[in-house]
């Protein structure tokens, strides 16, 4: 079978001949991918005012995106070894570039809200099957300067939505934001069709459809409570009901995934400490980033008057930050030098004094920028430094036969970290201002129209602002305390591993980390 010659036979030295030309057109698609993550939150103001969207609207089009894209990360890998890469890389272009198509031309907040999630189903084949053809078309010697420019692209994706959609806006309509992504899409088809080889490993395992579902309810529900708590009341049966749906249907999809042979998340994997503290960090990085990026383009555009390109380019800073340390390498060179867990204490360390100086220098409403620069500067710097390690300290805690689910991992995380971000501290933002003004309107930009006069506007301004600081305060306090718990994890796993070799010198397998015996036919070939 071609396919399965693909996958057990590498490439020959040098890789596939037109390797980089590959990498060059799926980073352009991962981009792309990424890049609808945070490229919504600048048009907030038009689709306030053309859609009519409300808050919670806002919340939903951009974690209907994420939730979904994250739900069904872990599917989309196992689906793309089985079936073929390439025909799952093809298929998530596909699906990506007609959810755009849906998303630019939406007449409402639902159509919109519903085109998102599409847009997600087709992410998440992109974003697995991008790097699992990276893997394969570099040989050992390319492969590490491969990766980290796909790593560098997709970080550059993640933070530089707020400039992109800037751009756009100061010349478009807010749909061009999804529009643009159409020639993309077909581009990369063309080229993806053309170009990448196919390869997939017939015998692996099965895609875990019911787990992708349980775990993709159980995550809209719980963020769901979330968004409407401030609104309802914690208390009440509106956030109560779909808060216990959740917390039911996650733990029916940890029970799932104990029993069944071929799981989407091997559950064992919790019992390893290094594991714990790595995903544990991951999601709070990426929490303090994502939700900050949702609450400070609004502060920009709604407090302090700026356009949606200004706004963009004051942001810019952070995308900036972390690509010029990618780049260089600063992250990786670091943790070698000082070790994982403090790596990881300095790194979540900049990301909590990024977010305190956003909220004690940079988010009031006197039209300073110098405290929310240095914020972004620092937020930027740590992002940079932690990532590479606790994404090195994940992958190294699953076996390598299973590393491909490490890669789905941590896509998942990344995107349950940004919509979990948006939704609390956009909680803890609505719940403030709730608490400070008594006004009726269900978003700023309303509350703001309905004003009766200079006086009433300012008040309003003033609250969402106090809002903003004590969100990014909370924002802060978790992270830093996050990045204590997880370096701690991480040092009690390495002096396990330590006392470990030192009691088994000839290299035996940790028992913290035991293999599923009914997978032996996927273990031949995983290391292919």
């Amino acid at each position: 079978m071609t396919a399965t010659t693909a996958e057990s036979h590498p490439a020959p030295t040098g890789g596939h001949p037109q390797r980089w030309l590959i990498l060059g057109v799926i980073c352009l698609a991962q981009l792309t991918v990424l890049l609808d993550n945070t490229v919504l939150s600048v048009a907030i103001p038009s689709l306030t005012a053309e859609l009519h969207a409300t808050t919670a609207d806002i919340q939903w089009m951009i974690n209907a995106y994420s939730l979904v894209q994250s739900g069904l990360l872990l599917t989309a890998g196992n689906a793309a070894d089985r079936y073929g890469r390439k025909k799952l890389l093809a298929t998530g272009l596909a699906l990506f570039g007609l959810g755009s198509l849906a998303a630019g031309l939406a007449g409402s907040t639902a159509q919109l809200i519903a085109a998102r999630a599409g847009m997600g189903v087709g992410g998440a084949l992109l974003m697995t099957t991008t790097l699992a053809v990276v893997m394969q078309i570099f040989d050992d010697s390319e492969r590490v300067k491969a990766i980290a420019l796909w790593s560098t692209v997709a970080s550059l994706g993640f933070a530089g939505g707020p400039l992109i959609g800037g751009v756009i806006l100061d010349h478009f309509w807010w749909g061009m934001i999804f529009l643009i992504n159409i020639p993309v899409a077909v581009v990369g088809l063309i080229a993806v069709l053309k170009l990448v080889p196919e390869s997939k490993n017939p015998q692996g395992a099965r895609p875990d459809l019911l787990g992708a579902l349980l775990s993709t309810i159980g995550m809209t529900a719980v963020v769901y409570a979330i968004i409407t708590g401030p609104e309802h009341g914690w208390l009440s049966t509106e956030v109560l009901i779909p808060a216990a749906i959740g917390v039911l249907a996650l733990g029916a999809f940890a029970l799932w995934e104990l029993r069944i042979p071929y799981p989407m998340l091997d559950m064992h994997f919790f019992r390893n400490q290094k594991f714990i503290g790595a995903i544990g960090g991951s999601i709070l990085v990426v929490f303090g980033m994502g939700g900050s990026l949702f609450l400070l383009t609004q502060h920009l555009q709604f407090v302090l008057g700026y356009e949606p390109l200004e706004a963009g380019l004051r942001m810019a800073p952070l995308a900036l930050t972390i690509v010029g340390l990618n780049l260089t390498g600063i992250g990786p060179r670091i943790v070698m030098k000082l070790g994982t867990p403090p790596t990881v204490v300095l790194g979540m360390s900049l990301v909590a004094g990024g977010l305190a100086c956003i909220s004690l220098l940079g988010g009031g409403t006197d039209g300073s920028y110098w405290g929310m620069l240095l914020g972004l500067v620092l937020m930027g710097g740590g992002i940079a430094v932690s990532s590479p390690a606790m994404a090195n300290a994940i992958m190294s805690a699953i076996p390598p036969e299973k590393a491909g689910v490490g890669a789905g991992i941590n896509g998942t995380l990344a995107e349950f970290g940004n919509g979990l971000g948006v939704a609390v501290l956009g909680a803890v933002l609505n719940a403030r201002f709730a608490a400070l003004v008594a006004v009726t309107a269900t978003s700023l930009p309303a509350a703001l129209a309905a004003a009766g006069g200079s006086a009433e506007r300012q008040e309003i301004s003033d609250a969402f602002a106090s809002g903003l600081q004590t969100s990014q305060l909370v924002g802060a306090i978790a992270v830093f305390a996050g990045g204590l718990v997880a370096a701690a994890l991480l040092a009690r796993a390495e002096r396990s591993e330590k006392r470990v070799e030192q009691a088994a010198p000839s290299g035996a397998p940790e028992l913290s980390e035991p293999s599923e015996p009914s997978e032996p036919s996927e273990k031949k070939t995983a290391g292919a």
